[in-house]
């Protein structure tokens, strides 16, 4: 049950009703979350560096990759993380990419907006490619317009709200000596976990945030290249193994590439990508997310096997 009684359906149903009004401050509250744990350095248990998160490292976590205005195949995810009792026993990340490409891109990020509000413990939401600065807009980009169908002569207002929440998402998310969780991947020149932490800080003068919103795995380089996106960098399995090193983590987890299973494996199992929605314009077989006992992890050198025992399909 979603906390003082009020079920998923009932959030969902609020959201696809919302006026413009609710919208905005729902917005702002997500906002005043982000500001305040970023100023006391924490929300509950967990430690927030900057626009880093960094959990315990025995846990349970849900991670879901992008979603990109999928209402059905989100309602789907939350009803299995809520029937195993996630909220209550571990924590759910969300690789970004809510909006774009999908008919309900606002219903799906005030969705996840009230839910972390609910759990501000529990659930967080990390920046993707798709929840851009202004500087590195995405296409297609039609958040505006689906605000605008919703909203009316409103929707403006509204967009600026959804623009100014995107700038205080969380860009990573680390569970301590077991995982490092990305939109995209990880900056190639990367020395120090700060580099992360302060990604959006650095911006533009540091290429670290487009290349954690935008960078792809490659196996056909073992340090980078250039990323066909025309954003972003291709990263091979030598800058995968030195980013493991120095955040002192097991593997990767990332989004933001489309996969026809929901999900893939690179460099050896230290990336794993999830994709977490169905249908066009990507009309991939499955969706698929992950649910894992953090714990697994130290206790097997089969990263692979790990990783894929807690890898849920739809």
């Amino acid at each position: 049950m979603i906390k003082d009684e009020m079920s998923l359906n009932e959030i969902i149903d609020e959201v696809r009703n919302i006026n413009y009004k609710e919208a905005i401050r729902l917005l702002r509250d997500l906002y005043e979350l982000e500001l305040r744990a970023r100023e006391r350095g924490n929300v509950d248990d967990i430690k927030v560096q900057d626009f880093l998160i960094i959990i315990p490292r025995d846990t349970i976590v849900a991670v879901i990759g992008d979603i990109h205005g999928d209402l059905l195949s989100l309602k789907f995810i939350l009803n299995t993380i809520l029937n195993r009792d996630i909220l209550k026993i571990g924590h759910v990340v969300f690789l970004g990419d809510y909006v774009d490409r999908g008919a309900y891109s606002v219903e799906v990020f005030l969705t996840l907006a009230k839910l972390q509000i609910l759990y501000p413990g529990r659930v967080f939401l990390l920046r993707g490619n798709h929840e851009p600065p202004y500087d590195l807009m995405p296409y297609p980009h039609d958040l505006p317009y689906q605000v605008v169908n919703k909203f009316g002569s409103k929707g403006e207002r509204v967009y600026e709200e959804f623009m100014r929440i995107f700038n205080e998402l969380y860009v990573a998310a680390i569970v301590e000596g077991r995982l490092l969780m990305v939109h995209g991947g990880i900056p190639v020149g990367m020395k120090k976990i700060e580099d992360i932490a302060l990604a959006p800080r650095l911006h533009p003068d540091k290429p670290h945030l487009e290349e954690i919103l935008w960078n792809d795995p490659t196996e056909y380089t073992d340090t980078w290249a250039y990323s066909p996106r025309g954003a972003g960098k291709l990263f091979g399995r030598t800058i995968t193994l030195k980013a493991l090193q120095i955040l002192g983590v097991k593997a990767i987890i990332r989004g933001h590439e489309p996969c026809p299973s929901g999900y893939k494996f690179n460099h050896n199992g230290h990336v794993l990508t999830l994709f977490s929605r169905k249908g066009a314009p990507y009309f991939n077989e499955k969706g698929a997310f992950l649910i894992l006992d953090t714990k697994e992890l130290s206790r097997s050198s089969d990263i692979i096997g790990v990783l894929k025992r807690g890898i849920v399909t739809f």
